[in-house]
């Protein structure tokens, strides 16, 4: 449970990444819904490459561990989802 619990973080604050570039990108939001799904799916990715580079404290959920998780999380989410919004956005034309 204890390995499960920053992938939970990283996939809860990916969707909130993935709303909040939204928010601020309106031209490329894809809606609640699928923006929510890229940044889930960004969350985990991002989180999990941070873990990677060594970047992500994933060994303990201290709070540099929590904050780590939601930093590579919400900001995985937020990137994917503004990739798949400017790509949606340019293939539109």
């Amino acid at each position: 449970m204890e390995n499960l619990l920053p992938l939970i973080i990283q996939l809860a604050s990916g969707a909130v990444g993935g709303n909040l570039a939204g928010a601020l990108l309106k031209k490329q939001s894809l809606g609640t819904l699928w923006n929510s799904i890229a940044g889930i799916a960004g969350g985990g990715l991002g989180g999990q490459l941070l873990g990677l580079l060594g970047i992500a404290t994933s060994s303990g959920m201290d709070i540099s561990g929590i904050l780590s998780s939601i930093a590579g999380g919400g900001v995985g989410g937020g990137a994917l989802m503004a990739i798949i919004g400017l790509i949606r956005s340019a293939t539109k034309k």
